[in-house]
């Protein structure tokens, strides 16, 4: 019996070491088809797991409580041969690490975001996601490789020899067709085309007047939609709603039918277009993504070049010239919501004769002390609030009742997953590619640490010299008042998803406190209204984001009348 027992009790110990050896497996490899590319290749390589079968892991991928996830790593010279680990160090998003994957079974998908390089004129060489019609969107950017999706299991201990090939080719996006209405603009930039040490274009959809054809005597006043790129000219509709369209929610408006909704709006929009006491002006929604995002912000900044001049003074000079514009500071107005409301603001701030008015919808932060909820000069760091025994996160979304959806550390990270450098194609990093001075590296200097969040107040300094507009009108204000009195127009909803509306309250209190002279123009805010509230008090936020190309009409009409110069054509465009 004694035997028996040291035998079970040896048996045991063999057992027990031969598990001690066994060790958890946290790895995936990649690699691409030959036929997809035959050269070695740059860019941002993303792994995705997903649990959700409703569609592919690389549409899956947010900020937001349903996101999947997300795992990245730089490549260069990845050769057709050469197979690509990730393991237990990669940096992931919602999870840091691989080994963090809770058990189950997930699609898993590989992108390869297909960086190119550039070099610039400061005499840096950078790589940089191109875009390619899409306007920076890696999900779908034409040229990006991907793989299909197909399903693992995740044990306890980690992977089974899971190897992923990326064997798709993201194919090119056709390009929106003229029609009787709206024309498409396409024009090379000198200045960015010498900054980027390559050809960049800049585009426009061109939305014509009635009776432009019958009337060729009339010059026109110019409307500059500002925003995220437009794949073509939205809210326009010729033909009501289509019958056969299937309605679809709207989880962010709580909405059934919104589609169709969006259609009639549109529809509505064109009979308004064509009435006959509605002024007859042109209206462009602009196209300049940048190698960092979907738009430029509209501005001259150190790591992607003099987009401000090259919009102000080749692009719409030029829209002009073709489609009969007046081409007068006096004659030109700026509106959007969101980043289009930061840019329709700063554009005017920094260009204050050349535009007559901006109409800025719940714009990104104007002060920077109120950076969504960080005070960027003061803070230490951005992603916890100050105490010294309780680590408390500062979100970074919420809905009307105050509910949080994420925090900044979390949209952060996710960004750092997308890619380093300010690369990632996001927010955060778009206003860092835009704010900040341009590093030694060639990229744009971080703000803050990308993991940690400490803020680097050098950093913020220059932002405040730059970008932060309320320090600037509140610094030039002797040299900008005369110019921008009557122009300054800015509308937020106090429920605001991103707390843009605190950055506003600090700009109302600066304007309403300044007298010499007074700036003449509003601040509005919606009640309980979220993101992007743009000035209708009747109206919910659903409705008023489908209205922007008509209700600012009236108010652009009264300054006209107003402020245009003597001897100003006011009536060759007022034809019924």
């Amino acid at each position: 019996m004694k035997k028996q027992l040291i035998g079970i009790a040896l048996a045991l110990g063999l057992l027990t070491s031969c598990e001690k050896v066994v060790k958890p497996v946290h790895e995936i490899k990649v690699t691409y088809n030959t036929g997809v590319s035959s050269e070695p290749i740059d860019g941002r390589l993303l792994l995705m797991l997903s649990n959700d079968d409703s569609e592919e892991p690389r549409f899956q991928i947010n900020d937001g409580l349903n996101t999947q996830l997300i795992f990245g790593i730089n490549v260069e010279n990845w050769a057709k041969d050469s197979v690509l680990t990730f393991d237990e160090t990669v940096f992931g998003y919602p999870y840091e690490s691989l080994k963090d994957v809770p058990p189950g079974e997930y699609n898993v998908q590989a992108l390869l975001n297909v960086y190119e390089t550039f070099n610039l004129s400061t005499g840096h060489t950078v790589k940089l996601p191109m875009d390619n019609g899409e306007g920076q969107q890696w999900q779908k950017s034409p040229g990006n490789l991907y793989s299909k999706p197909f399903k693992i299991r995740v044990a306890s201990n980690g992977f089974e020899n899971v190897s992923v090939e990326l064997d798709q080719v993201i194919p090119p996006i056709e390009e929106p067709e003229d029609t009787e209405w709206i024309k498409h603009v396409k024009v090379k930039s000198e200045k960015l085309s010498k900054f980027w040490g390559r050809d960049i274009f800049l585009g426009a959809h061109v939305l014509l007047p009635k009776g432009f054809e019958e009337h060729p005597e009339a010059k026109y006043p110019l409307m500059v939609f500002h925003g995220h790129f437009p794949s073509d000219f939205g809210s326009f509709r010729t033909t009501p709603p289509d019958p056969n369209m299937k309605p679809e929610y709207s989880e962010r408006f709580n909405i059934e039918g919104y589609n169709i909704i969006q259609q009639q709006e549109a529809y509505d929009f064109y009979k308004r277009w064509n009435e006959p006491d509605f002024p007859r002006f042109i209206i462009i929604e602009i196209q300049h993504p940048t190698p960092y995002y979907d738009d430029s912000y509209a501005v001259n900044s150190a790591s992607q070049g003099p987009y401000g001049d090259a919009i102000t003074y080749e692009l719409i000079p030029e829209i002009e010239k073709q489609f009969r514009g007046m081409g007068e500071g006096w004659s030109r107005f700026l509106y959007g919501g969101s980043t289009g409301g930061w840019e329709a603001l700063a554009v005017q701030v920094k260009y204050p004769e050349e535009y007559n008015g901006c109409f800025a919808a719940c714009p990104d932060p104007i002060d920077f002390r109120a950076y969504t909820l960080t005070n960027i000069y003061e803070d230490e760091n951005a992603y916890y609030y100050p105490s010294a025994h309780k680590k408390l996160e500062v979100p970074s979304h919420r809905n009307y009742l105050g509910q949080i959806q994420s925090t900044l550390k979390q949209g952060n990270h996710l960004e750092l997953v997308l890619g380093d450098k300010s690369r990632s194609g996001q927010q955060w990093d778009i206003w860092e590619a835009t704010y900040s001075p341009q590093g030694d590296d060639g990229y744009p200097v971080r703000i803050w640490d990308k993991k940690s969040g400490d803020i680097d107040h050098e950093v913020a300094e220059y932002w405040k010299e730059n970008f932060d507009l309320r320090h600037i009108l509140e610094r030039d204000w002797d040299k900008l008042g005369d110019n921008l009195k009557g122009k300054i127009h800015i509308y937020c909803g106090d429920m605001d998803n991103y707390y843009l509306n605190n950055a506003v309250y600090l700009m109302e209190d600066f304007l309403e406190s300044t007298t010499d002279p007074y700036y003449e123009g509003e601040v509005l805010y919606g009640d309980r209204d979220e993101h992007c509230w743009n000035g209708d008090p009747d109206q919910p936020n659903a409705i008023t984001r489908l209205r922007y190309n008509s209700m600012y009409v009236p108010k652009i009409m009264e300054r006209i009348e107003k402020s245009a110069p003597k001897g100003a054509d006011l009536t060759s465009w007022r034809y019924k």
